[in-house]
């Protein structure tokens, strides 16, 4: 099942693809969003997804996608999780996972501009899987550790990369305003590969290939990540891990290639989907 967080007239809603197109209710009359959904197991997820089977069909134009969880208690980010692109970047291959963080308020959802902020030219694109948690756990057993995610999305962690190097922490460069692309949908882990391993990923700028590579070739697998970020605390429904991109960056293109205003910056992940933005300018407050 595909799933879907919008905005439409009668606000915020959930929504499931179907043949005909989404269909979906407002948060108003369900009484609950898509992380209640998913925190309550494949099992209520399956009803869920019935129910919405019958709901009303969405309009074209009439509603907004938002990220598929548009205020997740935790969006964990992982670097340098791809071997090419850790030697892309003149950085040894970790040992172990390199984790930072990022608040929703940095999140956008698909077809939503990205903003390249007025302090800075240097704004980055990166593709990347996003595992989304369904079930509460602290100590995850590795082996266990995929019966706590509920599914995967597409996430484009573009990367202030001026404000990302100017500590050893990368915090400032990837919580900018508007730069995490997140959607369009949330999969079901039952439609995907296990770990959604095997899948090409691959980035676009106005239609040109500048990342192509298989989540295969993670270093530290989805399984991997949800057993170790666990031992440290513990992850809820709804908690977000973006779990690395691969070689191609912008900042490693010779010449580097910066997102600038008008630029479409697609990223897609093949079983996933298409996550589309176009990039816009900050607006200076008046």
């Amino acid at each position: 099942m595909r799933f879907i967080s919008y905005t439409g007239p009668a606000g915020n809603g959930v929504g499931l693809f179907t043949t005909a197109g989404y269909r979906g209710l407002p948060v108003s009359e369900l009484g609950f969003a898509l992380r209640d959904v998913i925190g309550k197991g494949p099992d209520a997820v399956v009803e869920f997804g019935a129910r919405l089977s019958e709901a009303p069909l969405l309009a074209p134009g009439s509603f907004r996608l938002l990220p598929p969880i548009p205020d997740p208690d935790k969006i964990l980010c992982i670097g340098l999780n791809y071997r090419k692109h850790a030697a892309e970047s003149n950085t040894p291959v970790p040992e172990y996972p390199v984790v930072f963080s990022r608040y929703h308020s940095s999140l956008v959802g698909a077809d939503a501009p990205l903003i390249r902020p007025n302090v800075s030219d240097l704004l980055d694109y990166e593709v990347e899987l996003a595992a989304v948690i369904g079930k509460s756990g602290r100590n995850i057993p590795v082996e266990q550790a995929l019966q706590h995610v509920a599914g995967y999305s597409v996430f484009n962690d573009a990367s202030v990369r001026d404000y990302q190097v100017r500590t050893q922490q990368w915090f400032m460069g990837k919580n900018f305003d508007g730069t995490g692309a997140f959607g369009p949908e949330l999969v079901t882990a039952d439609e995907l590969p296990p770990g959604a391993k095997g899948l090409h990923l691959e980035a676009r700028v106005n239609g040109r290939v500048l990342q192509s590579d298989n989540t295969e070739d993670m270093i530290f697998d989805v399984a991997t990540l949800v057993h170790v970020i666990s031992e440290a605390m513990t992850l809820s429904p709804g908690d977000v891990i973006v779990t690395g991109t691969p070689s191609g960056v912008g900042a490693r293109q010779n010449p580097p290639i910066w997102l600038k205003p008008g630029d479409i910056c697609e990223v897609e992940i093949v079983g996933i989907g298409l996550l589309s933005n176009p990039v816009e300018q900050e607006r200076s407050e008046a």
